[in-house]
């Protein structure tokens, strides 16, 4: 079988947002994979510094992060990109007067802000990196960072739609429920990351196969021809995908690479 590449959200997909693990059956399978000769990318929208532990004991090929914005293949960095520093503080300022709460997320490292906010889902994530020991040194607040993408909160007290419009010039939003926004670089994404690798391997687009489960996965799924939704997938995905497979508890990962003869 010719060799190809796979690639793999993290969250809900890879990794089991309840056991916080990935599946003993997920790592035999992508280790079949490896053995196969394919090539295995995380590709997520997390930025570099917010990877769980658990990923990089495993030798994945490399991490595409920050929803196309910063590339990497083993120790090589194959393209980054972040948002202009006066920009970026732009938008952040923009998000307050809108009312607006967020973090700021780079690659070396993630930006909350100082005071409690109102937004209880935030006040998790902030529990969340700062107990992964991020977000401690420099606050949202400063003025001497830079970040790739930003992930708002917002309630019926914010003006979210002055926001987007003050930000679409540049950056994109994706709906992720509960009134939670991934605010991104316009012109990159999860499928710009898909075809940065396989040009750079020379390799067709059928030899690229994407895993998922989030509305932030839809510009792989765009991308691909194969692409597979876990069980517990937003419905968002279904007009691209071409097979569901289980859950990542229920061993959804194994069971897909094993339908498509990639182990």
């Amino acid at each position: 079988m010719k060799k190809a590449a796979l690639f793999f959200d993290i969250d809900g997909t890879i990794l089991s947002e309840k056991t916080k693990e990935i599946p003993k059956s997920a790592i035999e399978a992508l280790l079949a994979a490896q053995k196969k000769g394919h090539l295995l990318f995380i590709n997520t929208g997390r930025t570099m510094c917010s990877i769980p532990a658990q990923l990089k004991q495993f030798m994945f090929d490399g991490y595409l992060c920050g929803c196309g914005t910063y590339l990497t293949y083993h120790d090589e960095v194959l393209f980054t990109r972040n948002i202009d520093k006066k920009r970026g503080r732009e938008i952040l300022n923009k998000m307050a007067e809108c009312n607006l709460d967020g973090i700021a997320e780079g690659t070396e490292d993630i930006y909350i802000p100082e005071r409690i906010t109102r937004f209880e889902r935030l006040e998790t994530s902030r529990r969340y990196f700062q107990s992964n020991g991020l977000g401690l040194e420099c606050y949202l607040e400063k003025d001497d960072f830079i970040y790739d993408k930003v992930f708002i909160y917002a309630d019926e007290k914010s003006n979210l739609q002055e926001f987007f419009t003050f930000v679409e010039e540049d950056m994109e939003a994706i709906d992720r429920g509960g009134n939670t926004y991934e605010i991104v670089q316009k012109g990159y994404g999860k499928g710009t990351a898909c075809d940065v690798i396989l040009k750079k391997f020379g390799m067709e687009l059928d030899r690229a196969y994407v895993f998922g489960d989030s509305m932030n996965d839809l510009s792989m799924f765009q991308y691909a021809k194969h692409t597979i939704a876990m069980g517990n997938h937003a419905k968002g995905l279904d007009p691209f995908t071409e097979y569901v497979t289980a859950e990542v508890e229920k061993d959804g990962i194994a069971q897909a690479i094993r339908h498509y003869g990639l182990d």
